[in-house]
């Protein structure tokens, strides 16, 4: 299993702790410090299970209110930079 800790930018949450599969390619398990509590554990729910690439796609460039990223975007960059972290 493959952990990777990253820091998001410009939104609530603190941190965004990412394990993915050995190769890189699935989501294990996702979890957030801060942000918005119950959203965030639904995120987490919904896409352990689920490829690297399909989240991506899904999420990458989602907005929160007047910011330019989310929670859910800065996802995106964490499981990008964990999944490069496997050579996937």
């Amino acid at each position: 299993m493959i952990h990777h800790d990253f820091t998001p930018r410009g939104v609530c949450s603190r941190a965004i702790h990412v394990d993915l599969s050995d190769d890189g390619k699935t989501v294990e398990r996702v979890s957030f410090e801060g942000g918005c509590n119950g959203n965030l554990k639904a995120v987490s729910k919904l896409v352990a299970g689920m490829p690297v690439e399909k989240v991506v796609s899904i999420l990458a460039g989602n907005t929160c209110g007047p910011r330019p990223t989310s929670c859910a975007d800065q996802l995106t960059r964490a499981l990008t930079e964990a999944s490069a972290k496997a050579g996937a």
